[in-house]
């Protein structure tokens, strides 16, 4: 019978999708990114676990069930979660699109929490059409390989979290990157106050947040999952165990697709256990000397990423970043109930990057 239901879900949705005509690019190329925000959640709604990439050991995916009850949610996991294809990977393309096709076309699940990162959205971007993500806005949550369902829904015109996921949320859920995430779906919205960064790049910008983990979604220009297309952008990056020559790649990859004309400022994330082989000063003193010629501004240091912390960012969002010499501010223009966070103070969770690296499934 679930089998059933399933396909009648995926059917309904595939006609769905054949109905709604995807909004154009306009005459120069870009497209207009105008995304809604999903309802916030409430005491007693359904939140979907699934896996778009790597496998999840199940324990941890249980573990977060259980954390969500203890926030008062109910969880429910994908069909396919638990499964193992070739040595790595949460099913078949084919099953990890339908978990979330499934999570999509199920209105009584609310929000949906990825379990694991590691390698294989892309293989999932022409599977799932955009009409689908925004026939049912939902809250979204993941990072690193999940930057490129962020840039698909951001494309259908959804706001989403980057955030964590069900791996870290697994260890017990008390620190600061869970219980802010877990707050932000309750409707708490952050205004973040970082302190000042000898790299940025002092000004202030307003525009829509996207990006997210650089080697992920660059691949992605030009396909229905690139955010980048929009205009007025307020680009976020953020990287793990790469050499400081392919992320000095992958931004002139971005500079020569004309991303970075399109972008009002640069939000620097955590470059976590990246190359030395040049001797910039750092990943973020390299960068901005491909931003600094723009004229805008950047804003170092923001602690989300694979680093210790990783603070929740809701892309898709119009922000406005303020960088100043003293420091800086990010805030999200959108409604909800407004939160202050000093970032300075915000207490990290400290987990050895090897095991970090395991868990969010980035590079094994």
């Amino acid at each position: 019978m679930r089998k059933i239901t399933l396909l009648l879900t995926i059917a309904a949705l595939a006609f769905v999708s054949c109905g709604k005509e995807e909004v154009d690019p306009t005459p120069d190329g870009t497209v207009t990114l105008n995304c809604v925000k999903p309802a916030y959640l409430s005491a007693g709604d359904t939140v979907a676990l699934i896996s778009p990439s790597y496998y999840t050991p199940m324990e941890n995916v249980e573990a977060t069930a259980n954390l969500l009850r203890s926030w008062g949610l109910v969880p429910v996991i994908g069909p396919n979660v638990g499964k193992v294809v070739d040595g790595r990977y949460a099913g078949t393309v084919a099953e990890r699109v339908s978990d979330i096709l499934w999570a999509f076309g199920d209105p009584s699940i609310k929000a949906i929490i990825c379990n694991r990162g590691g390698y294989g959205t892309i293989q999932l971007i022409d599977q799932i059409p955009l009409s689908v993500l925004s026939a049912s806005p939902k809250w979204f949550v993941g990072f690193s390989d999940i930057s490129t369902l962020h840039g698909l829904l951001n494309r259908a015109g959804v706001m989403s979290v980057h955030g964590t996921m069900s791996s870290f949320l697994a260890q017990g859920g008390t620190d600061a990157t869970s219980t802010m995430m877990r707050d932000l779906l309750l409707g708490q919205v952050p205004c973040y106050h970082l302190p000042a960064h000898a790299q940025n790049i002092t000004g202030t910008a307003s525009g829509i947040l996207v990006g997210g983990n650089l080697c992920t979604f660059t691949p992605n220009l030009g396909s229905q999952a690139d955010a980048t297309m929009g205009q007025d952008l307020i680009l976020f990056v953020e990287e793990v165990e790469e050499s400081m020559h392919n992320i000095d790649r992958q931004m002139r990859i971005l500079q020569m697709n004309g991303v970075l004309d399109r972008c009002k400022g640069i939000v620097l994330g955590e470059f976590t256990g990246c190359g030395t082989e040049f001797t910039y000063e750092n990943v973020e003193a390299m960068i901005r000397q491909i931003v600094e010629p723009y004229g805008i501004p950047m804003l170092c240091g923001f602690p989300a990423g694979h680093g210790d912390m990783n603070l929740p960012l809701i892309m898709g969002a119009p922000v406005t970043i303020d960088v100043r010499a003293d420091g800086a501010t990010l805030r999200f223009n959108i409604d909800g109930e407004q939160r202050d966070v000093n970032t300075a103070n915000v207490t990290a969770k400290t987990t050895p990057l090897a095991d970090r690296m395991k868990l969010a499934g980035k590079k094994l």
